[in-house]
């Protein structure tokens, strides 16, 4: 029924926002930052210089 079609809209609204917002939060806490790491030490030694 077309009448019903704007709650099914909502519906539809909450259901990708909440999905959004998970996948959100998931890559947030996946990514691991420790500040003291040897990597960062890494990068900060070894720049790239461009060979043009």
């Amino acid at each position: 029924m077309p009448q019903m079609a704007p709650m099914n809209w909502l519906a539809l609204f909450i259901l990708f926002s909440l999905l959004f917002m998970l996948t959100m939060i998931i890559n947030y806490f996946s990514f691991y930052y420790s500040p003291n790491s040897k990597n960062n030490k890494n990068l900060l030694t070894n720049k790239i210089f461009w060979k043009w």
